[in-house]
C-alpha cells in the first residue's frame, strides 16, 4: 500500500470537484479524503494499491467537467489506514 497527498490548484471549488474525486476514488478502490482549502485549492489524501492511487492522482489533473485545473502538486504521504473515502468541508 502507498499513500500520496495532492493539492489541486485552479478553479476547483464550487464545481463538484470534491464529490467527483470521491466517486473516482471509490471506483478505483482508493481510500482517504478530499477537502477544500482556504486558499481556493483542494487537498486529497489517497492510499491503497499503487496502480489505483497513481490512476486517481493522474485523473486529478482533469477533474469534473466544470473544473479548470492549473496544477497538481503531489507528494508521498504515510498511509493512515482509512477504510473508505470521505468528503470533508
Amino acid at each position: 500500500m502507498i499513500a500520496r497527498r495532492a493539492v489541486v490548484h485552479g478553479d476547483v471549488q464550487g464545481v463538484g470537484y470534491r464529490w467527483w474525486t470521491a466517486r473516482e476514488a471509490q471506483r478505483l478502490g482508493v481510500r482517504g479524503w478530499v477537502s477544500n482549502r482556504d486558499d481556493g485549492s483542494v487537498e486529497v489524501h489517497a492510499e491503497g494499491d499503487a496502480a489505483a492511487v497513481d490512476a486517481l492522482v493522474s485523473a486529478l489533473g482533469e477533474g469534473p467537467r466544470w473544473a479548470r485545473v492549473a496544477r497538481v502538486v503531489v507528494a508521498d504521504d504515510d498511509p493512515a489506514g482509512w477504510s473508505g473515502f470521505e468528503v470533508e468541508p
